[in-house]
């Protein structure tokens, strides 16, 4: 896969990441091991995880997936082929962005992890009670230590995202070199209305959450009765099924069909063809499914295709 550099980070990163969401959850640790390993031999490096994953999941606590991703990196030396991204503030152990729990968190974070830096760490949400500054002094505290290479938001109001871009710009502060939010073809207007000039002028990475709808740009899910294939997935889901969604899924058969891809790679493939998106999310249960979501890296649509996305999707 070819890399890119994240926002004027000296990052840079394949085409699509790897989230690490579903790692101590829908996936196991051997499962993990295995998506791990195809990830990085398909040429992937970025590896997106959270102290919060997997927080929700009946019996587990928080932390797991970076414990996971720390137990791989051990057992399998690829600690210098991959780039590690995680996040603070969201977590009930760690909760908000004040110097004293970033720094808490990310020493936490970088034990469970097992390894003495973090290439990209993110704010998983905003903390309005934390003058920003405050926050962007603990981030740079922590790059001039060199536990973390570069920082990210997630879940920023472009209002919140300028004011610390222009806090780091006056303050001589290290800026957010990407931005992590909600996107895909059913959920476009959020980012795109305010977000997306803000990052394309400010010259910004953006990792997108959420490529596929969860799940539904794959086309599972395509009438109530299908909701039945995955209890996680159905409340998330069902908002989608209606006549403007289904557009959308007979677009993307239309253009799969051309290529004779799926639409889950054609929905991908259109996010890594939008101006200022740097690599979308992809999460995976199974080795065979995520190769499947890596073919979008190579897939490039004509700009008729996209187009056509475009149009089938304005409504959202």
């Amino acid at each position: 896969m070819q890399l890119q550099p994240l926002g004027c980070s000296k990052l840079s990163v394949a085409p699509l990441a790897l989230g690490g969401n579903v790692f101590g959850w829908s996936a196991d640790e051997q499962r993990s091991f295995e998506l791990l390993d195809a990830f990085v031999e398909a040429g992937g490096n970025l590896i997106d995880t959270a102290d919060y994953y997997s927080a929700w999941v009946p019996g587990n606590r928080g932390g797991e997936s970076e414990t996971i991703v720390g137990k791989w990196l051990k057992r399998s030396g690829k600690r210098d082929h991959v780039l590690i991204a995680t996040k603070v503030a969201k977590w009930v152990e760690h909760r908000g962005l004040s110097p004293l729990n970033i720094r808490q968190a990310v020493e936490a974070s970088l034990k469970r992890l097992q390894t003495d830096h973090i290439d990209l760490y993110q704010a998983h949400e905003d903390d309005a009670s934390v003058p920003l500054s405050e926050t962007l002094g603990a981030f740079a505290r922590l790059i001039e230590e060199g536990k973390v290479r570069a920082i990210g938001a997630s879940n920023y109001s472009a209002d919140r995202f300028a004011e610390a871009l222009k806090i780091s710009r006056d303050h001589r502060l290290p800026r957010y070199e990407s931005l992590q939010p909600e996107y895909n073809l059913v959920s476009r207007s959020g980012y795109e209305r305010e977000l997306e000039p803000l990052i394309r002028r400010e010259n910004v990475g953006v990792i997108t959450y959420y490529a596929l709808a969860s799940g539904f740009l794959s086309g599972k899910y395509r009438s109530a009765a299908d909701l039945a294939k995955s209890k996680a997935r159905s409340v998330a889901v069902q908002k989608y099924l209606t006549p403007a969604g289904l557009k959308v899924l007979t677009a993307l058969d239309e253009v799969a069909a051309a290529h004779r891809s799926t639409p889950s790679q054609v929905a991908l493939a259109w996010q890594i063809m939008r101006p200022g998106v740097t690599a979308p999310i992809v999460s995976a249960t199974s080795v065979e499914q995520l190769r499947e979501l890596l073919g979008a890296a190579g897939l490039s649509l004509t700009l008729e295709e996209m187009s056509a996305l475009n149009q089938a999707s304005a409504e959202f």
